[in-house]
């Protein structure tokens, strides 16, 4: 199949080439979960397309009133965002991230849109860490954000924004604020989740800890090893945004109110608090690993201590069986009648002294 990027002509601000008509595809509806236009933080009854409600939106804003359009897209094709970016006039390589989806989260601007890449983390319920095969799974959802319009396109089946709509509608004082509100409601929502997920993880790195601390108890690594791979998943969905919400603080102030940035100052506080708590867990599975480690390494002394104290104990009827077991005529006590009682009473003698030796040091 021909790459994404070979598709574009590189013509005027993010046009896209003429559609193949050998390609086909469903319409952009298919992979609409919802389209809306608020006027002044309402929003306007009745569906909508993308192209309508971006019209209607440019419409409204020439009689002076504000407007903006939010359409959510899930898992677009090539065909759909093709006809989503020529529309909307989103740049060709955001538009190709979008599809292709296994972004690294990071903020990047094309003339006047923003656009945001998040990582959306889900805890998978289980009975037990020993028994799970999967802790957190992780999806996206990617936020282009222009003058008068929102496009969020979502990848992955948890992490749907129809919750942070109907918020976002129930409080038009928010909406008021425009489409970078509305960036910030996303990011919100998506962070509070980090912080809910590493919540979740530390019941069972303590389940953990209680399990590899018990006395007697010998702890599995493999458990510790699939947490760990977990927790460094998340991770990776998390530490990356530090950067992008110290930008939009800095860098984009041209484009985002100064209400807004102080609702991102908040969100960013909750990024950088999830962060220190997965850091903080990456260090105690780190911990366990090696305790663990050291719990089979002292494990394994004490297996060969044991077997050096038997090998010491039967070394010595094995030596004297194996003195009188040789052919020679003149030996100690070969011919006396008591000869074989004192044998094995010496025998038996001996390992008995070894053996409450070993016993006394705790090597058996």
């Amino acid at each position: 199949m021909p790459s994404f990027r070979a598709s574009l002509r590189p013509v005027a601000r993010s046009t896209f080439a003429e559609p193949d008509s050998r390609s086909i595809s469903a319409p952009v509806t298919q992979a609409m979960v919802d389209c809306g236009v608020y006027v002044d933080g309402e929003r306007l009854p009745g569906p909508c397309t993308h192209a309508d409600a971006l019209a209607k939106a440019r419409e409204i804003e020439q009689t002076g009133q504000e407007a903006f359009v939010w359409i959510g897209l899930h898992e677009p094709d090539e065909r759909q965002m093709r006809d989503v970016a020529e529309v909307f006039g989103l740049h060709p390589l955001a538009a190709e991230d979008a599809v292709v989806a296994h972004q690294r989260p990071k903020l990047e601007r094309y003339d006047e849109t923003l656009f945001l890449v998040l990582k959306t983390v889900n805890y998978v319920p289980h009975d037990s860490v020993v028994l799970a095969r999967e802790i957190v799974e992780s999806g996206e959802i990617m936020i282009f954000v222009g003058k008068d319009f929102v496009v969020t396109v979502r990848h992955g089946e948890h992490g749907g924004l129809s919750q942070v709509r109907k918020q976002m509608e129930a409080a038009p004082e928010q909406l008021r604020l425009g489409p970078y509100a509305v960036m910030h409601a996303i990011a919100d929502y998506v962070v509070d989740h980090y912080l809910e997920v590493a919540n979740l993880i530390e019941t069972d790195i303590d389940n953990l800890e209680e399990v590899a601390f018990t006395p007697g108890h010998q702890i599995d690594v493999e458990p510790i090893y699939l947490l760990k791979r977990e927790v460094v998943e998340l991770r990776r969905c998390v530490s990356p945004l530090s950067v992008p919400f110290q930008r939009m603080q800095s860098e984009h102030k041209d484009v985002i109110s100064k209400e807004v940035r102080r609702y991102l100052r908040d969100v960013a506080d909750h990024q950088a608090q999830a962060a220190e708590q997965i850091a903080s867990y990456d260090e105690m599975l780190t911990s366990l690993v090696q305790a663990a480690l050291a719990q089979v390494g002292m494990q394994q002394n004490i297996d060969m201590r044991k077997i050096s104290a038997w090998a010491a104990i039967l070394g010595v009827p094995t030596m004297i069986a194996g003195i009188y077991g040789m052919n020679f005529k003149y030996m100690p006590i070969l011919h006396w009648y008591w000869g074989y009682p004192v044998v094995m009473t010496v025998m038996i003698g001996a390992c008995v002294i070894l053996y409450r030796n070993f016993r006394h040091r705790d090597w058996l």
